[in-house]
């Protein structure tokens, strides 16, 4: 099967080690597309809720195949986030295509578009680290609770319903947090003369223009692997939303399911141990695309 050709994707909370992450179906998203550079927007693996008892092969699976993206010298771009900010120490470091940084700064087609997680405008992770995480645990079970929910709902043929949606669409305060970050975003891109901003860590996919008393402003959250399934493409010189389950291309492929889970995580390491034997000077510079990058 020919693979979709993208320029750009984003992806961002994708929460690798958790119990919410669907890993499976991102799996089959990544090999259904051949893109051309990788930005990795936060939270990709779950440091905070990181347990040795629960890391299924397809989460393994996930890491090996964005490190063989890496091995065919694609651009690969890693922005730590608040989950796995562990990796902000690492900045500049750089292997191959792989280059973690704070914040990615492209240009394109003469647009300046700013790239940075988000949380660095969270009051909660501020001020409260310890509720920030208590939440996250909450989350997690919240979202391991909705899951067995919904096995009984499509049961009934009653169809899916996102127990965390309601909540966070109920509660004034979390409507308010969420408009107020989107201002404030789109306030600090417009006032350094970004024509597009791209976030991630409030798990709300969105396209839409701002206007702000610098001018105006495209503001883009690429969603999660949690809930939304989505990430943001840059192809034919526009960006989009990608829904997986409006995919029905990545939906249909087999990733071996019996096979791999068969797999232990020594085997799996192996491999990508094997994979990491990449050419060492390889600049992360997306020259197929118009216009030039600058990571900070």
């Amino acid at each position: 099967m020919a693979k979709r050709e993208v320029d750009i994707v984003v992806l961002s909370d994708i929460h690798l080690g958790t119990y919410g992450c669907h890993s499976r179906e991102l799996l089959q998203y990544l090999k259904s597309i051949k893109p051309k550079a990788v930005v990795l927007n936060g939270d990709i693996i779950d440091v905070w809720q990181f347990s040795k008892r629960y890391w299924p092969a397809t989460h393994m699976m996930v890491v090996k195949h964005l490190i063989g993206l890496i091995a065919k010298e694609v651009p690969v771009y890693y922005i730590p986030g608040n989950h796995d900010e562990m990796l902000r120490k690492f900045k500049n470091f750089q292997m191959g295509s792989l280059k973690i940084t704070n914040k990615l700064s492209l240009k394109i087609n003469n647009e300046k578009v700013w790239i940075f997680h988000g949380d660095v405008f969270d009051v909660v992770m501020q001020k409260g680290r310890w509720l920030a995480k208590l939440g996250a645990i909450g989350y997690d079970l919240l979202i391991l609770i909705n899951r067995f929910v919904n096995f009984i709902s499509e049961k009934m043929g009653r169809g899916k319903i996102s127990l965390s949606k309601k909540v966070k669409n109920s509660v004034k305060s979390a409507v308010k947090f969420i408009n107020n970050f989107e201002g404030t975003v789109c306030d600090i891109a417009a006032e350094n003369q970004y024509q597009y901003v791209i976030c991630g860590h409030i798990h709300q996919p969105e396209i839409r223009t701002v206007e702000t008393k610098h001018g105006s402003v495209v503001y883009m959250n690429s969603g999660d692997w949690i809930e939304n399934l989505s990430s943001l493409e840059y192809c034919e010189g526009k960006w989009s939303l990608y829904h997986y389950a409006d995919d029905l291309v990545a939906q249909s492929i087999d990733i071996n399911k019996k096979k791999q889970e068969k797999e232990n995580a020594k085997s799996l390491m192996a491999s990508l141990l094997m994979e990491l034997n990449i050419k060492p000077n390889l600049p992360p510079i997306i020259n197929d695309l118009p216009g030039s990058v600058e990571a900070a």
